[in-house]
């Protein structure tokens, strides 16, 4: 790109310059290649929670834990390096005129269009593998939409995320390096899976992990849905004998054939209920709110890092 065409350009023109020359980055230099990337990724782990997603507590809780580990992901595999790997480049037409808010809004632009097919790809395969999303949605008008909208906002503040670590770090290897660690405290501190408390709670209302995998078991009606951790662990003792009985056989037997094992399921869920996840749309909009929040504070990082690009010496 001549300098002459930064110098006497506005910050839109810009944008579309910009703009233009990464998708022709997608095309010519292999940058396609994660759209495929993110299919097997999300092939593999939708298949193996594909059936009990959105049907069972246990099913649920598991599944979306995994569907926002995918997200994020390809949020991050998306950026990670896309700042670091051209940062001389950026230093040059910085000086020549190039405004960073330019340079990152549109690799903003750029990156939201990846998130989207990644998105769409993403959400076929889960068809594809069987995943029953919830028919009646919160927000939008069917459970497939919404359950839509808010993998597309995980993965791009995901995205956004990696993006800002792009423009501060010098080097791709740094980057790389960064990642994994980044993954871990998405996965750690998501509150999720692991019980956090003091400062540790704190933290995870700062990850996208924590308000996506909320937002989703909100979708999902996770407290209606049916537990069978309780009745699958007593099942597995009912061969148990008492002085030569199976008297908890013989209760099961009993709650089947009198046709009470879902009002047992039920009545395990409603006390394995979370007030975190009500299916109430304000509760979504809420969480979809801190999504937006968080890529807010990295787009405005990512530009205050790019400005003092021209300081850096090394």
């Amino acid at each position: 790109m001549k300098n002459e065409e930064l110098q006497y350009t506005g910050r839109l023109l810009q944008v579309r310059i910009y703009l233009g020359k990464f998708l022709r980055m997608f095309v010519f230099q292999n940058d396609w290649k994660i759209l495929p990337m993110g299919a097997i990724i999300a092939a593999v782990v939708t298949f193996v929670i594909g059936t009990n997603l959105f049907q069972t507590q246990e099913g649920t809780k598991i599944g979306v834990f995994a569907l926002v580990c995918v997200c994020i992901w390809n949020g991050f595999f998306n950026s990670i390096q896309a700042v670091c790997r051209e940062r001389e480049i950026i230093k040059r037409e910085h000086r020549a005129g190039l405004h960073m808010s330019s340079y990152v809004a549109a690799q903003m632009v750029y990156q939201l269009i990846l998130c989207a097919a990644q998105t769409v790809v993403t959400m076929l395969i889960c068809r594809v593998t069987g995943v029953q999303f919830p028919e009646a949605g919160l927000i939008t008008s069917t459970g497939t939409i919404d359950v839509a909208i808010t993998l597309l906002l995980i993965t791009y503040a995901a995205d956004l995320m990696a993006l800002m670590v792009s423009c501060i770090v010098r080097t791709t290897t740094t980057a790389m390096t960064t990642m994994p660690f980044l993954l871990l405290y998405q996965l750690v501190f998501s509150g999720g899976f692991f019980d956090v408390s003091g400062v540790a709670e704190k933290l995870k209302y700062l990850t996208i992990s924590h308000w996506g995998m909320d937002a989703l078991c909100s979708i999902g009606r996770y407290n209606e849905e049916p537990m069978v951790s309780v009745w699958n662990m007593l099942v597995s003792f009912k061969d148990i004998e008492i002085q030569g009985q199976t008297p908890l056989k013989d209760i099961l037997i009993k709650i089947e054939a009198e046709g009470l094992r879902e009002p047992f399921l039920l009545w395990s869920a409603q006390n394995n209920s979370n007030p975190d996840y009500a299916a109430d749309p304000s509760v979504v909009l809420t969480y979809w709110g801190a999504l937006v929040a968080l890529m807010l504070i990295f787009a405005i990082i990512s530009v205050v890092a790019l400005e003092f690009i021209d300081k850096d010496k090394r």
